[in-house]
């Protein structure tokens, strides 16, 4: 059992290590050597001009599996010459080098494990590239930020990146990017375990790679599917692909390709019980590993070096070898706490929210800058419009002048009719102005809105993926508005299931501001080590609330939070564990009574104090309940007793809530989803709907 455990986490990981090896194209290492020789003697000579840009670029290129460091010095040197151009020279072609610098030290600091950083440059290089519509290099940084979101395992990301580069790589008939984004989405359905889909894309890209000659590829798509093998534990078929890949890797010179294959080679030692030559193997990769500051595949090194150690320490003590196993021991503690601490220098949530923010800004900026354009553009109409009505206003002067010769009663009317209609005009421009003003800034808040419940979206899962192992269930969510104060949230963790409905405080937008921070600190908690029920996630939620928002006491006068219903469960032993703030949890217990008789509902009462700042705030209580098959169990928040409406336009009410739930339990979830929603939508008829609704129903 602890070598299967040791055999997936393993594989999860390297996985991951193999993605940024497989996003790069190299030479033969006499060839690269060749060209960097001829590079660096052209420096010499070069001007500060787009040409040394050029020659740098390429230099940093060659260099950023040999040398990361180096090459991002010459990155930098491009990156400086060109800011130091004149702004009349930065023309479409300076800037196409400079989506080029910026794509570049993407590349580099994702080497280097800087996600932030790597993202933020990778973002400029988009930007620019959009400007200048030039689909090549559009798609190299769709193609590099997909990278960043997967190796951040946001996989979701990932595959939307990766498509839009694979459609432009079709589009462009660009057989050696086509390769490089089948090999890549290949990757992210290899770290979800989906094996076939994995194998048929590593092949397809394997076939074209050998189709154009392109060795790099070659190696990189042989690679992923030795993982694949190894995943499957089809050893000899695993060292095959691998063996195949190292030898191309050192043909060509690369070192990162060499390094991870000597660790593939390592670990499947490992598994296969050859300890001595996986020791070996371990050792030259993290050597080579730690030579080109490759730091997330050092981790990776680094871990399965030190389960080898703890392999040797458990066999040398069974063996009665003490002082064997406790050198074994030692060097396992040594490496393991190596591999720790690159991995918290790469995956730390400091990183995550940098990216989120990196990217929001972005897409922000992106529709400042369109907005600012229109704005440009219907200025400039105005100011063609008022020079028109001044040309029109001298010519009737004009005209005015000549009637004056012949008649001053006539100049005398046609001023006072001129003054009239210049005042209608006036008012009716001004009348228009406001118009248009108020739907234009009525446009913008509402794209704000949508825009934000895209990203709500993209945080609360859609309903089928809220777990793929979850018992039959349905979820009734009913938002207000645009967007959502009420979220669902769902997480797996070993055989434990857990899952919650909440009600922030407000509806709307400052609602789903709420949901948002409420759906984040789940994740985080959750992801954490150690088991945590449902009460101890509470308490720790809303230290969270009160220490982001600062709610020091009342006298701040800020009350946000958020009232929750959450649950964990067993999945193989059907025990719940289950706490509230101020929204309850109904079970109805299956076969309790004769099939005549109504069955029993009973409601386990949440405390009654909320998620935020409350003053004699007490640590949230665990309730623990046995399930048996068949038993069915309702998280909601208030929204759906409080909606008014029937005859006499009064609350529906949770006891009316309760009596539903019993008569419709035996029924299929997704028909009771139906009833429900229908329920609702007679009582409310024509009234306004007053507040978010969430209903979330379980059959163990």
């Amino acid at each position: 059992m602890q070598s299967k455990q040791l055999y997936y986490r393993f594989s999860r990981y390297l996985v991951i290590a193999c993605l940024l090896l497989l996003s790069f194209s190299y030479t033969t290492l006499t060839a690269q050597k060749t060209k960097i020789d001829s590079l660096l003697t052209l420096l010499k000579t070069d001007k500060s001009d787009t040409t040394k840009v050029k020659h740098l670029i390429q230099l940093g290129w060659y260099m950023k599996l040999q040398n990361p460091d180096t090459a991002l010095l010459f990155s930098n040197q491009a990156l400086d010459i060109i800011n130091e151009l004149p702004p009349n020279l930065k023309i479409p072609e300076t800037e196409l080098l400079q989506t080029r610098v910026y794509s570049n030290m993407g590349v580099l600091y994702s080497i280097r494990s800087n996600y932030p950083l790597a993202l933020d440059y990778q973002l400029k290089a988009l930007t620019i590239a959009e400007k200048l519509n030039n689909k090549k290099q559009i798609s190299v940084a769709l193609n590099n930020i997909g990278l960043v979101y997967e190796q951040q395992a946001d996989y979701q990301k990932a595959l939307d990146y990766y498509v839009k580069t694979l459609k432009i790589k079709e589009e462009l008939k660009e057989e050696s990017g086509i390769v490089t984004v089948l090999g890549n989405i290949g990757t992210l359905h290899s770290k979800q375990h989906n094996h076939p889909k994995a194998l048929a894309y590593f092949s397809e890209a394997l076939k074209k790679a050998e189709t154009i000659g392109n060795k790099e590829a070659q190696a990189r798509n042989l690679g992923s599917i030795g993982i694949i093998f190894l995943e499957k534990a089809e050893y000899p078929k695993a060292e095959d692909y691998f063996k195949k890949a190292l030898v191309i890797c050192k043909d060509l010179g690369n070192r990162i390709g060499i390094a991870n294959n000597l660790s593939n080679i390592g670990a499947l030692y490992k598994l296969t019980g050859e300890y001595a030559k996986a020791e070996e193997y371990l050792k030259s990769a993290i050597s080579m590993h730690e030579k080109t500051g490759a730091i997330e595949h050092l981790m990776i090194s680094e871990e399965v070096l030190s389960a080898l150690y703890d392999t040797l320490a458990q066999d040398a003590f069974a063996r009665g070898q003490f002082s064997v196993a406790a050198k074994n021991y030692k060097t396992f503690v040594l490496h393991y706490k190596k591999g720790v601490a690159l991995k918290d220098s790469i995956f730390n949530q400091e990183s995550k929210k940098q990216l989120v923010q990196k990217a929001m800004t972005y897409e922000f900026e992106k529709k400042e800058t369109a907005t600012k354009a229109e704005n440009e553009k219907q200025q400039a109409i105005a100011e063609e419009r008022n020079r028109k009505q001044r040309l029109i206003s001298w010519t009737i002067a004009g005209g005015l002048f000549l009637v004056l010769v012949f008649s001053i009663f006539i100049l005398r009317s046609l001023r006072i009719t001129r003054k009239q209609k210049q005042i209608i005009e006036q008012k009716n421009n001004e009348t228009l102005l406001q118009k248009k003003i108020i739907e234009e800034k009525n446009k913008d808040i509402t794209d704000s809105i949508h825009y934000a419940k895209r990203i709500q979206s993209a945080l609360i899962r859609e309903e089928e993926h809220v777990s793929v192992h979850l018992p039959e269930h349905f979820i009734l969510f009913l938002p207000k508005d645009i967007v959502s104060g009420d979220f669902y949230w769902g997480s797996e963790k070993n055989e434990f299931w857990y899952f919650a409905v909440a009600d922030c405080t407000g509806h709307g937008v400052p609602g789903a501001i709420m949901s948002m921070l409420g759906i984040t600190f789940l994740n985080d908690i959750v992801q954490a080590e150690k088991l945590l029920n449902p009460a101890e996630i509470l308490n720790n939620l809303r230290d969270r609330v009160v220490a982001e928002l600062r709610q020091m006491d009342e006298s701040i006068g800020n009350k946000d939070g958020m009232d929750i219903s959450l649950g964990r469960l067993n999945l193989k032993t059907l025990e719940l564990h289950w706490a509230g703030a101020n929204n309850s949890l109904f079970i109805i217990n299956a076969g309790t009574k004769s099939v005549e008789a109504m069955p029993e509902i009973e409601e386990i009462k949440a405390d009654k104090q909320p998620i935020g700042y409350y003053p004699g705030a007490k640590p949230f209580t665990n309730h623990v309940v046995r399930l048996k098959k068949g038993d069915c169990i309702y998280l909601y928040s208030d929204g759906y007793a409080d909606q008014f409406g029937g005859p006499e336009g009064k609350k529906f009410k949770k006891k009316q809530l309760a009596l539903h739930l019993v008569k419709d339990y035996t029924l299929p979830m997704k028909q009771q989803k139906q009833l429900f929603k229908k329920y609702f939508n007679d009582w409310k008829g024509s009234m306004e709907q007053v507040d978010d609704v969430c209903v979330f129903g379980i059959r163990v």
